[in-house]
């Protein structure tokens, strides 16, 4: 069982910055995917970044790829989400997520592969 919970979000103008937290209950650097998701209103959860088992692999969206970076420490059970460059259609809630992984196989961006969820939380970015 794994137990997320996420801070950070915020409001901020267009071109600003923010960091989401996610603190994780439990070992999940090596046999999960963990990573961050995003749903706006009316749209469908996306998957934003999200590090394979080890963090051999990292994905990110293609909306979000030269602007966010997705980091872990592994001391702390963290994992982090740090969001530059802000836009106004990177307003959302934003979750964290885990999967368990055991065999290192591909960790897709599909959100409903993945079993554990935080509450998450709203960034919003004003023009």
């Amino acid at each position: 069982q794994v137990r997320l919970v996420e801070s950070g979000g915020g409001s901020v103008q267009a071109g600003g910055s923010l960091r989401l937290s996610c603190a994780a209950s439990g070992d999940t650097y090596t046999s999960y995917c963990m990573g961050w998701f995003r749903q706006a209103p009316g749209k469908e959860r996306e998957g934003v970044a999200i590090l394979s088992p080890g963090s051999r692999r990292i994905y990110y969206g293609d909306s979000v790829q030269g602007r966010f970076t997705i980091s872990r420490d592994n001391a702390k059970n963290m994992l982090y989400l740090q969001m530059n460059s802000l836009k106004p259609d990177d307003t959302a809630i934003y979750y964290c997520a885990a999967k368990y992984e055991p065999l290192a196989g591909t960790c897709y961006p599909t959100a409903n592969l993945y079993r554990y969820w935080g509450q998450g939380t709203q960034v919003t970015v004003s023009s």
